[in-house]
């Protein structure tokens, strides 16, 4: 049995991320969705409010759970039994990053695997700094995250036209 972490910020959860997290749950027999808890970026969500928006946009996955973390990847997947990483991939500017995080992360734990995901192509634009953008400009984001985020992240905006 594969166990797999698929850490991040989701803030919020995108599809593109549920995309992910779905995928991954076929590839490996069970998937943690790991939140990170300290970003360097200002988050719109805490990371209690970011567990529980991911937690039920894959409520429909059996194999799969979300929990907080803090610290470095690599001692989070030791510490949780994972043999592997997932990253979800949209486009060039990820794949240097991600290259980049996957040789950090080997160098730190050589048992460790990386694998990364290629998102969707209909969510390949889509991404959380973006969305939240829009979503403050008044824009559409229905189509950007699951129904229960677009609320969450309108009402945190204090913006009218909850889906």
């Amino acid at each position: 049995m594969t166990m797999a972490l698929y850490p991040g910020t989701f803030d919020p959860a995108t599809r593109g991320h549920v995309d992910v997290a779905t995928r991954a749950s076929g590839l490996f027999s069970r998937l943690v969705v790991a939140v990170y808890e300290g970003s360097t970026r200002p988050c719109l969500f805490s990371a209690q409010e970011r567990v529980d928006l991911f937690t039920e946009a894959v409520s429909h996955l059996d194999n799969v759970n979300v929990r907080s973390f803090s610290g470095l990847v690599v001692n989070y997947a030791r510490h949780m039994g994972s043999q592997v990483i997932v990253r979800g991939l949209r486009g060039g500017s990820d794949f240097e990053y991600e290259y980049e995080m996957a040789f950090v992360n080997k160098k730190l734990a050589p048992d460790i695997e990386t694998v990364c995901l290629i998102t969707s192509l209909e969510y390949q634009f889509v991404s959380s700094s973006r969305l939240k953008e829009v979503a403050s400009l008044g824009g559409d984001i229905g189509v950007m995250v699951p129904p229960h985020v677009a609320k969450a992240v309108l009402e945190k905006l204090a913006l009218p036209g909850n889906p």
